[in-house]
This record gives structure tokens, C-alpha cells and sequence, in this order.
């Protein structure tokens, strides 16, 4: 006989004992399924032939492995991570924590007594599986989508209640049955890093795993550089900003409804007053286009076009009444204008008037309009006062009549 096969009977006989129908270990759980990280309680109630004291209780790992069934409190893989519980003599546990892949094993009870040949080992003992929480789930949806996320194991946790998280935080408002997370009709808000793990192991997440959603461009605004007062003159720097993903690729520039430019910058050097108005962006990816409120551009500029009427028109004769007025486009409104005769300041306001016009008052006028940015004058409008014209009648035609 082989020496493999004489220790093979050995340890039957062993097993089996004087009394050996007495002897029996009931296992409270035969197939563990633990979380990697976490501690597992084995356990079993043992029955043991009378007469006999139970002097020492350990557990083995692979019985059918390693004859010798060393203590596996004693193993270095172990070490530190191994407590014993119960009496020995009825109750029989092990404790062990942060297990770990290479736990996986078949775990057994081995019994000693005050009895040398009065040994013991309960087969099949407790099978260890060790599992990691994985997140399944498409890696990019598109806005309005639904979308399942699957927190997966590679067996089956007892009665186990799943917790998600998103960038960290728990998920208290989604739709959660069993194992799943449910997206109802995705928006850009759910993109993020889901992660999820099981009650009372909050602390063993599974790794992150990362959800994008694609959606067409939102947030659309634009902003103008410098900022502050808009001067004739000066120039101006119009910036698009959006949020879309993919990213934006075009953007158009509208002055009111007329496309004026492309690109996520529109420059203006040299701005003119008949730049001001009201402009628009809009941006666009492969799912669609959006375009931003509008942004109103006031270009503020000094007088121009000043001009003179007059009052009434066609010829001016002495003793008549006429009114000049005065003129003028600017941004901000004219506030000040001053009137000259020549080059001599004669009066202001938006209008000068001459009561009683005498020859004395022919001249050249200009009208000076002023605003916030500047002045401009006029050109002048020339005023020829005719003299009234007597006609004398003679007595003797007095006399005649």
C-alpha cells in the first residue's frame, strides 16, 4: 500500500473514532459569499461522544488537500486576522476579517480530545467565496435616454440591500430595484461617477465607474471685453461661451437677425455708432443648436450732424420774429448747446429766437451742441435782414383828394 494512501485511511479512522456516529459538526451556512475587505463569521454546533472532554478546537483549511490539517491560525496568510469563538464544547466559530481573494477555500472544523485517538474533522465544511462589487453600465448615453446601471457580484450575498452613490454622495431621489439603478429619461445633470456597495459594508464601494451623456448645447451666453462704457472708436471683443458634449464645434454671430461673423470670438475694431444693436451667438454640436439672449451693444459717441433751421423760411424783413433750431445726433443726448453770432456766444438752448428783428442782427450763426463725449459746431446759416420798405404820400395829393 502506498504511504498516500495508508495516511488517507489513517485519517479515517481518525475521523470516525471509537464512538465515531457520535461525532457530527453542523455548519450554520455551508457556501459564503463575502465581500473582499469584509469579516466573515463561520459557525457550527458540535455533538461529541460522551465521556469525552474536548481539549482543543481549530479550523483547517482544504482538508482533502493537506492531510496533516494544520491550524490555520498558524498560517502567516492569516496572521492577525483569525479569532475563535464559542465554548468548544457545543459552540464552535470562526471569525475572520478582511478577507481577501486568496481566502477562498473550504473550511472545516477539526476537534481534539482528552482522548489520543478520539480526533475528529467534519466534512464538507464551509465553501468561502470572495466577491468585489463591480458597476456595469454603458459608458455614454444620449440626453432622454433611459439607462441601467448594474451593481454586479461574482456570487450571490445573502439578502444583501444596495446603496449607490453619485460623485461620492448616496443617491436618495433615483429609482433603485434589487441590484439596479434606473435613469428615467437621462439629462446632463446625471453624468457623473457612480459607485455603489452593500448595507452595512458601506465602507467597500465599488470602484467608480464613470457615466457621460451627450446632449446638445445649453447655457449659452455671451460675454463682451472690455467691459464698462462703449466708445465710438474704441474696440470691442465679443466671447461665446456654452456647455455641450460633444463639445461645440460652430459658432454664428447675429447682429438682430443678419449672420455677421463665426467663430467664439466676433472682434469689432474701430466701432462706429451704427455697430449698436443687439447680438446674438449660436453655438452648435452633432445633436443640435442653441442660440444665447441677446447682448445689447450702445455705442456712445459725441455730437454729429449738427445742423440749423430756420423759422419761418423765405425772407427775413425787419420787425419780424424768427426762431433758429438746433440740430444734432449723439449717445448720450445733446445736454448743451450755445449759439453764436460770428464768433461771439449769443444765447443756448435748443433754440434761439430774435423778436423784432432788426438789420443789426444779419449775420453768420452756428449752434455748438455738447454732450458727455465732446462738442461739435455747425456750419453757419447766414440771416440777411431786409430793411421795411416806407412809402410817403405828398400833401397836394392829400389836398387833391
Amino acid at each position: 500500500m502506498s504511504s498516500d494512501r495508508m495516511a488517507l485511511l489513517i485519517a479515517l479512522l481518525m475521523i470516525v473514532g471509537a464512538f465515531g456516529t457520535e461525532w457530527s459538526v453542523k455548519y450554520n451556512q455551508q457556501e459564503i459569499c463575502a465581500l473582499k475587505g469584509s469579516t466573515v463569521f463561520m459557525s457550527g454546533t458540535l455533538t461529541h461522544p460522551g465521556g469525552l472532554r474536548v481539549t482543543e478546537v481549530f479550523w483547517v483549511i482544504d482538508p482533502a488537500l493537506n492531510l496533516s490539517w494544520p491550524d490555520m491560525s498558524k498560517n502567516p496568510d492569516f496572521s492577525g486576522r483569525v479569532e475563535y469563538l464559542g465554548d468548544e464544547q457545543k459552540l464552535v466559530s470562526l471569525k475572520l476579517r478582511d478577507v481577501m481573494k486568496k481566502d477562498e477555500h473550504e473550511y472545516c472544523v477539526r476537534i481534539k480530545t482528552d482522548q489520543e485517538m478520539q480526533k475528529y474533522l467534519q466534512r464538507p465544511g464551509v465553501r468561502l467565496t470572495v466577491t468585489e462589487l463591480c458597476v456595469e453600465a454603458p459608458e455614454e448615453v444620449t440626453e432622454g435616454e433611459t439607462a441601467d446601471l448594474t451593481c454586479k457580484t461574482t456570487c450571490s450575498l445573502t439578502d444583501p440591500t444596495f446603496i449607490w452613490y453619485k460623485n461620492g454622495r448616496p443617491l436618495t431621489t433615483k429609482t433603485i430595484k434589487n441590484n439596479q439603478l434606473h435613469l428615467q429619461t437621462v439629462s446632463s445633470e446625471d453624468a457623473g461617477s457612480y459607485s455603489c456597495a452593500v448595507g452595512g459594508s458601506q465602507h467597500l464601494r465599488s470602484t467608480a465607474h464613470s457615466l457621460r451623456v451627450r446632449y446638445p448645447p445649453k447655457s449659452v451666453s455671451v460675454s463682451i471685453s472690455p467691459s464698462g462704457e462703449i466708445v465710438e472708436g474704441s474696440s470691442v471683443t465679443l466671447t461665446c461661451s456654452s456647455d455641450g458634449n460633444p463639445p461645440v464645434k460652430m459658432y454664428t454671430w447675429f447682429k438682430g437677425s443678419t449672420p455677421v461673423g463665426e467663430g467664439k470670438t466676433y472682434s469689432i475694431p474701430n466701432i462706429r455708432s451704427e455697430d449698436s444693436g443687439e447680438y446674438t451667438c449660436q453655438s452648435r454640436n452633432d445633436l443640435g443648436e442653441r442660440r444665447s439672449t441677446d447682448l445689447q451693444i450702445n455705442v456712445l459717441y459725441p455730437p454729429k450732424s449738427v445742423s440749423v433751421s430756420i423759422s419761418p423760411s423765405g425772407e427775413i424783413v425787419e420787425g419780424s420774429s424768427v426762431t433758429l433750431t438746433c440740430s444734432s445726433d449723439g449717445n448720450p443726448p445733446v445736454k448743451m448747446y450755445t449759439w453764436f453770432k460770428g464768433s461771439t456766444p449769443v444765447g443756448e438752448g435748443k433754440t434761439y429766437s430774435i423778436p423784432n428783428i432788426r438789420s443789426e442782427h444779419s449775420g453768420e450763426y452756428t449752434c455748438q451742441s455738447w454732450n458727455d463725449h465732446g462738442q461739435r459746431r455747425s456750419t453757419a446759416i447766414h440771416l440777411n435782414v431786409l430793411c421795411k420798405l416806407m412809402i410817403t404820400v405828398p400833401k397836394q395829393m392829400e389836398n387833391n383828394k
